[in-house]
């Protein structure tokens, strides 16, 4: 998981603190039993991810999920599941490159499948705090992927439960990891 975005830029952190909530779960519930198929790399890609390439290739991921602030023409906090090959323009961009440059480079070098949560903005001026809309997506969205990737062993789930259905608003709907 690579949180994308610029955290002088106000909302356009969201993907960074949505992986530093997620990392800070994973040292939380490092001594919980996992299946053995599932295991996370979570990067602060900042308003770089490109320069994080390095630790995603040794890591080998099947998939790369990318976290980043968007401008989408949606009411603030929205949360969306977007085709990264139509993400162009997307960004609320004050990064290097955009998301759907990174995630063309990843597929086509390390083969693995890419995908990409936007969360949309309010205020992405210099200085600004997080608004509370695109705070309580942060969080929304954080929930999710626990839910989805750090509880997937936990012997409390019933048989047959698909980790992270229905978490979080329904615009973020069902993983497209489960069935």
């Amino acid at each position: 998981m690579v949180g994308v975005g610029q955290e002088l830029n106000g909302d356009d952190a969201a993907g960074v603190l949505v992986a530093r909530r997620l990392a800070k779960q994973q040292r939380a519930g490092g001594n919980e039993p996992r299946p053995a198929s599932i295991s996370l790399l979570v990067v602060e890609g900042a308003h770089a991810p490109e320069n994080c390439t390095g630790a995603i290739r040794r890591f080998a991921p099947d998939l790369v999920l990318l976290v980043d602030a968007a401008d989408m023409g949606d009411p603030p906090g929205t949360i969306r599941w977007l085709d990264w090959h139509e993400a162009v323009g997307l960004d609320a961009s004050t990064h290097s490159l955009p998301a759907s440059m990174v995630a063309r480079y990843l597929v086509g070098e390390l083969s693995c499948e890419v995908a990409l949560i936007g969360i949309q903005v309010q205020d992405t001026s210099l200085g600004a705090g997080i608004s509370p809309p695109v705070r309580r997506a942060i969080r929304s969205v954080s929930r999710g992927l626990t839910m989805l990737v750090l509880d997937a062993g936990d012997p409390n789930r019933p048989a047959g439960a698909c980790p992270g259905a229905g978490v979080g608003p329904p615009a973020l709907g069902v993983s497209p990891l489960c069935p």
